[in-house]
Order: C-alpha cells, then sequence, then structure tokens
C-alpha cells in the first residue's frame, strides 16, 4: 500500500489469532510511512502485532463492555465523514460513518455452517454475530471477499450485497521444500475449531493404521484447545500412532514448518480462504486437501478426498504414498456360486 484515499479507521476487534491476525499485521506492516493510523485492536493481540510510528490504538479486551465502549468510540471518530474498514468482519452498531468497507473472513456471520459441536457458548456469540451481521448489513458500503466461493455465499445471503473479490495474502519468503527426507510426512496447521475435522482425520490415521501403515502427523493445536489437543494425542498414544502436537510457533516457525513436511494435509470441511493452503503451495509443498470449492479457488492439490468420510481420507493418503488399496474384485454369476461353497465367512 503506497497511498491512502483519504482518512481510514481500522477497526479490528476480535481480530487475534490464525489468518486473521497474519493479515492484519501484513496491513500494518504495508500502511504509507507518515499516514495517520487510528485504529481499534483486539487487545488479545497487543504482545504479537508490530505497529508503525504513526498508530493512535485504542486496544478492546474481550469482554462485552469493552467492545461497546468500542463501539461508542467509533461512533464518536466518524462524526467527521470518514471511512472505516471493518477487519473483524462486522458491522458497526452505532456508527454510520461516510464509508463503510467490510472484509468478511469468517463464513459463520453468514449463517448455513453447523454449530452443534460447539460450546454452548460459542452457539451463542455466533447466533448473536450472524444476528448482528444480517441486521446491521445496510450500512455496509462495500464487502470484501478472498474467494469465489465467499463471493458466492455472500449473494446467497443477500443478493444485493455490494462486493469485490480482494484475496489479501501475506508475504511469504522463497522457501525449499523438504524433498526426500522430511521430519514430518504431514503437517495440517489449523486450530481446534469443530469445522478443521481433527476427529475425523484421527480416525482415517486409525484406518491406515490397520493397513500397516504408520506415517507420521504433525498438529498445530494450541493451548485453547488443549481438551481437543489431549484427547488426540491421548488417543494416538494408545493406538500406536505417529501423531505429534507442536510447540506454539510464530508465523515464521510456521513457514518454515513446511519446508519439514512431505505434505499438508488438509480435511478441513469449510474455509472463506484457507491460508496454509496458499503458503504451502508457495512453499512448493504437495497439497492433500478436501475436494471442496474453496480448496479448487486458490490451489491444485496432489490428492483430494471427502473430508467426512475418514476412509476417503486415508485412501488419499495411501495413494500419495504409493500404498493405494485393492480394489474389489468383481464377480460373476458362476464365481458368485463358487464363492458360497468356499468355506467360512472371513
Amino acid at each position: 500500500m503506497n497511498s491512502l484515499a483519504g482518512p481510514l479507521i481500522l477497526y479490528a476487534p476480535n481480530v487475534h489469532t490464525g489468518g486473521g491476525l497474519v493479515l492484519l499485521q501484513e496491513l500494518l506492516d504495508a500502511w504509507p510511512a507518515g499516514a495517520p493510523l487510528q485504529a481499534w485492536l483486539d487487545a488479545r493481540s497487543r504482545a504479537a502485532l508490530r505497529l508503525p510510528q504513526s498508530a493512535d490504538v485504542i486496544w478492546v479486551e474481550a469482554t462485552v463492555g469493552s467492545r461497546l465502549r468500542a463501539e461508542v468510540g467509533l461512533a464518536r471518530a466518524v462524526r467527521e465523514p470518514r471511512r472505516v474498514l471493518c477487519f473483524h468482519g462486522l458491522p458497526p452498531l452505532l456508527a454510520r460513518p461516510a464509508t463503510t468497507l467490510l472484509y468478511l473472513q469468517n463464513r459463520n456471520y453468514l449463517g448455513g455452517v453447523p454449530l452443534h459441536e460447539y460450546g454452548w457458548k460459542v452457539r451463542m456469540r455466533n447466533r448473536v454475530e450472524q444476528w448482528i451481521s444480517r441486521a446491521w448489513r445496510s450500512r455496509v458500503d462495500c464487502y470484501y471477499v478472498q474467494s469465489p466461493t465467499m463471493a458466492r455465499a455472500l449473494r446467497a445471503w443477500w443478493a444485493d450485497a455490494p462486493h469485490r473479490l480482494l484475496p489479501l495474502t501475506p508475504t511469504l519468503p522463497a522457501l525449499e521444500p523438504a524433498g526426500e527426507d522430511p521430519a514430518w510426512d504431514f503437517v495440517y496447521v489449523a486450530d481446534g475449531q469443530p469445522h478443521k475435522n481433527h476427529r475425523c482425520l484421527l480416525e482415517a490415521w486409525r484406518l491406515l493404521a490397520a493397513q500397516g501403515l504408520k506415517p507420521s502427523l504433525a498438529l498445530t493445536l494450541t493451548s485453547r484447545d488443549a481438551a481437543l489437543r489431549d484427547d488426540l494425542l491421548a488417543a494416538a498414544a494408545a493406538e500406536g500412532l505417529a501423531v505429534h502436537n507442536l510447540p506454539p510457533m510464530s508465523h515464521a516457525e510456521v513457514q518454515r514448518l513446511y519446508t519439514q513436511a512431505g505434505a499438508l494435509l488438509f480435511p478441513s470441511l469449510g474455509e472463506s480462504f484457507g491460508l496454509p493452503l496458499i503458503e504451502a503451495a508457495a512453499a512448493g509443498v504437495p497439497i492433500l486437501a478436501s475436494e471442496r470449492d474453496f480448496v479448487r479457488d486458490i490451489c491444485a492439490p496432489r490428492e483430494t478426498f471427502d473430508p467426512e468420510s475418514a476412509v476417503s481420507i486415508a485412501r488419499a493418503v495411501a495413494r500419495f504414498l504409493g500404498q493405494a488399496p485393492a480394489l474389489v474384485r468383481p464377480l460373476h454369476a458362476d464365481a458368485f456360486f463358487r464363492e458360497l461353497d468356499g468355506g467360512p465367512p472371513r
């Protein structure tokens, strides 16, 4: 970003982890030198973010009271005509700035995503956010989406939604893939949200072990997903599966992780973008991913599978390893009758 067409307020409470935090840092790093920056940012990201010298930041805590105070502060800041970039994906509640630009990174805000596997607090928060998205959407002058799949989802949610495709990506270093001796056969860079599909992935590893295949798999679950992490690792250890969880990593360390992997495995059920797919492709790492539109939007995977089927995931992994299972041998009627008398069931 070399210039800004007039004053722009950056509003990004609740952006504090994952791909959203990576892209937020990209914006901050590219902010034009000397241009004023007024921003509302999530306090949980404070230690992780590098800020421009010109930044005037209000830190928003993860509480209802702090979020409401942020909305009041934003409303006061835009009494004069100013543009607001809502990078957290929700329209402003109180402010009606001259121009509201909303960068939509969360499919859940549009509804239609099953929430039954989420905890009750997360379900309640998502329902409130979905209601806000719909009730205040007329305040949005333009939605920015990251992929054609998200554009279709947006139009299905609101046929008249003003929108543009703007697939923001971080600056990625030049990396060399692991080659023939990777530290990990597969890595899965993802948090533990239910749609990331870790439990189905573990079941696929059980099926592979039953075939005599025990490839190594590195996960990146953090303390926020401690219950899932501990459950997966305990089950893997009990069954002798080579599933490991890596310590917390910076974004630069995640980039280096790709160079230590034989392939990226990405069984997510749905994404607004799928930043690890972009990063792995840039690093030249083979990708095994869900056969979903969001995947095909941004990369050409080596193998694909039905993410809702552990069998399908296991078969894709086996194919990639050159160990594709034997296919069913059809029987004609005469062979069928011979098999009827061929001995006890197996």
